[in-house]
């Protein structure tokens, strides 16, 4: 705006009954709105906080101030720090531009203080007063609108919002669903909003959707919504059900409109009801998964929490019973990427599965037999530990060995802690008292020559230790450091250990990489183990 560039045009509609709408502030004798908008909010809402010093709701839903820093003489912009609230060259927040006070008053408050820092010449003082004028008067820059006539139905602007969009690069399909459902059920979408701001804040006065597992997000919540509502995974169906269209014949009808609607609202309604989305993470904390760090695949919970819903109200089953089953189901699914490409497409074709399903019985067996089908002994044998020659610490392969460790209740390594509850979210320090450690360090490897970091990192090298046995341990070879820690064992409490850590027998004196070849193989067995186990 300050060089004159395009920066686009609002789409507004004008609002014959604005009341029955939105009205503006909650103080007696505010205004209705003359228009609402349809394309042009984000950019309004940053003009608008910058321009009048007001906080916005980040992506996290905390109140956050933009604070933008101007060079008058330079005429840079750049997000303020604390380096530019300290320099009388910047402007550190333009909000005060645009506070109130005379732009004479403003100019010469800038140029009175740099002044104490620099000397500066009358050409300087005359650009500086030129652009912070210049940058004032942006209050007066000319927008171009299209507006859309008032009696224009809410369906239609609803499809004109899609349609103008489309090409964008920031709008997805659970965007055009959200701005279908502000326009027919307002309420519906600020009880998403709110339940998804709750779950990131403790609250400890009432009950509410607050964990230390999953922070869930609108859009995510309403694929979950969409998917035991109409038994679709693919959001561009969703909008067509909900905008009243029959998928068969084509035809759109109010009426239809109204009937899907009806059915959204029942399943948000169980989607964002507090004790099915505990009991269903109860599911996520039973497969293993203890820690938001260990979630490596957000679709796979939702998709989890869909079969949740339809087990426990289409199919009636019993809740110990789709605890275990779902538990299964959502150790699958995360350890082999079930939903990590072709997300919607895997899903729908899931959630096609299904219908011929009758019963609770069927319904458990049919999650069974593709539970069966996919973890064969091949893949425990074969693929499992192909799957782990990583040096990637996100690794769906190295969050299921972890959660294999707490459904094992194996101890950390050199110690008579477990690794459950050095892993409880509600225990931490400044310094986490769970660390992965290099059972090779990466400075011996290094004197041996193996320096490449994709070689050392291999997550075959690495088991949990608590912080300060890693410290003493530091970059001694192996064969040093062992003895320190396994003399004093007996034989059994060895035993023991080198299972759950998946650690070859005499492991300090193998070769390198021979050693991550037999560990591979014992931390395959050790997850196979756990899932057993469910």
């Amino acid at each position: 705006m300050y060089r004159g560039y395009p920066v686009g045009y609002f789409m507004l509609w004008a609002a014959y009954d604005a009341g029955k709408y939105k009205q503006i502030g909650h103080d007696h004798g505010t205004d209705l709105p003359t228009s609402l908008i349809i394309d042009g909010q984000q950019r309004l809402t940053s003009l608008y906080a910058v321009m009048k010093g007001k906080a916005i709701l980040d992506k996290n839903f905390d109140e956050k101030h933009i604070r933008i820093a101007f060079h008058p003489l330079k005429e840079e912009f750049a997000v303020s720090t604390a380096a530019h609230q300290r320099s009388h060259e910047w402007i550190d927040n333009i909000s005060v531009l645009y506070s109130g006070k005379s732009s004479y008053s403003l100019i010469g408050e800038y140029i009175e203080n740099l002044s104490k820092e620099k000397d500066l010449t009358e050409e300087e003082k005359t650009t500086i007063s030129e652009n912070i004028d210049q940058l004032i008067q942006l209050k007066k820059y000319p927008f171009s609108a299209l507006e859309i006539s008032h009696d224009a139905e809410e369906e239609d602007v609803a499809d004109i919002f899609v349609r103008v969009n489309s090409q964008g690069q920031n709008l997805k399909q659970a965007d055009f669903i959200l701005t279908l459902i502000s326009v027919f059920w307002e309420e519906g979408r600020e009880e998403l909003e709110s339940f998804c701001r709750d779950a990131r804040v403790p609250n400890v006065k009432e009950k509410s959707p607050y964990n230390y597992l999953y922070e869930p997000s609108p859009d995510h919540l309403l694929r979950v919504s969409v998917g035991y509502a109409f038994k679709r995974a693919r959001l561009k169906y969703a909008y067509l059900l909900l905008r009243g269209k029959d998928l068969e014949t084509k035809e759109t009808t109010p009426e239809r409109r109204e009937k899907q609607f009806h059915l959204f609202k029942e399943a948000q309604k169980k989607c964002l009801d507090l004790q099915n989305w505990h009991d269903f993470l109860k599911i996520i904390l039973n497969a293993g998964y203890k820690r938001s760090n260990m979630i490596v695949s957000q679709t796979a919970i939702m998709y989890t929490y869909v079969f949740y819903l339809i087990g426990k109200y289409d199919f009636k089953v019993d809740s110990t019973t789709l605890r275990k089953i779902l538990s299964k189901w959502f150790f699958m699914v995360t350890l082999t990427y079930r939903y990590s490409s072709s997300a919607e497409s895997q899903m729908e074709q899931d959630l096609a599965n299904l219908r011929s399903i009758k019963s609770a019985n069927e319904f458990v067996e049919h999650l069974e037999s593709i539970i069966q089908g996919v973890l064969t002994n091949d893949y425990w044998k074969i693929t499992l530990p192909q799957e782990l020659v990583t040096s990637s610490s996100s690794s769906p392969t190295w969050k299921a060995y972890t959660a294999a460790l707490v459904l094992l209740r194996a101890n950390v390594l050199f110690s008579t802690l477990s690794i459950s509850d050095l892993l409880d979210p509600t225990k931490d320090a400044n310094r986490s008292a769970l660390e992965k450690h290099h059972l090779f360090p990466k400075k011996y490897l290094e004197t041996i020559g193996i320096k490449d970091d994709r070689d050392r990192n291999q997550i075959a090298n690495f088991a949990y230790v608590e912080w300060h046995d890693n410290l003493d341990i530091s970059d001694d070879a192996p064969s040093v450091y062992i003895g320190d820690y396994i003399d004093n064992l007996s034989e059994e409490e060895r035993k023991v250990m080198y299972y759950f850590h998946a650690l070859p027998e005499d492991w300090q004196h193998l070769e390198y990489f021979e050693f991550l070849k037999q560990r591979r193989q014992l931390m395959a067995q050790v997850i196979e183990d756990a899932f057993k186990k469910l």
